[in-house]
């Protein structure tokens, strides 16, 4: 788990990078869309290496579900009674994990019906075009409202799952502990802010 998680967070590190490129105009952007369809040419094909991130992604994700999955049953088998007290320091990222991994797998979803097939995008889906894309999407206040709370989800998840994943792998230490749960916060945030900003140009007029 913490290893596919680990995995999916340099995703969205990339993610939040190309996608604030959407400042610098449709021009630029639209490059870059074009950039991610040619990258590794001309020793791969067209899309070859795009496919195979998507690949790569879409096994991190599954890893990442089922393992959620095996956990939980794991801890209900060894633990099959709840606690009579909520335990006490447990944050509200903590807390609500399980719910955020679902959002986000019904996000993702969503997201790819909205910007990759167009299966949903409002406006009129335009190939090659993913400037006039994002601001379709996110001129329609449902658009707005479901990518929003999808990154307030990241940013629990990130938060969470990032201390968690170091623990996991032997990287924590009580000594750490104070610098860790800062990389936590400080990443999340980023990630959070970054993602964020489109919607909110797109609403304010910043892009258009």
């Amino acid at each position: 788990m913490a290893v596919s998680g680990l995995l999916m967070l340099g995703y969205l590190v990339a993610h939040v990078a190309g996608n604030l490129k959407v400042f610098f105009g449709p021009e630029e952007f639209n490059a870059y869309g074009h950039w991610l369809r040619v990258m590794g040419a001309p020793v791969l094909h067209h899309e070859w290496a795009l496919w195979l991130v998507r690949i790569v992604l879409l096994a991190a994700v599954v890893a990442h579900a089922v393992s959620a999955y095996q956990l939980s049953r794991r801890d209900l088998k060894a633990r099959p009674t709840a606690y009579v007290h909520r335990r006490k320091g447990a944050s509200y990222a903590t807390r609500t994990m399980r719910w955020g991994g679902i959002i986000l797998a019904l996000f993702i979803v969503w997201h790819v019906l909205d910007l990759t097939t167009g299966t949903v995008h409002p406006g009129g889906f335009e190939e090659g075009r993913p400037y006039q894309n994002v601001v379709d999407t996110f001129s329609t206040w449902y658009g707005n409202v479901i990518y929003i709370v999808a990154m307030l989800a990241v940013g629990l998840h990130v938060r969470h799952g990032f201390w968690s994943a170091a623990q996991t792998l032997g990287v924590g230490s009580a000594r750490r502990e104070r610098l860790l749960r800062g990389a936590a916060n400080g990443l999340a945030l980023a990630l959070t802010a970054g993602f964020v900003s489109v919607p909110v140009a797109v609403m304010t007029g910043v892009v258009s």
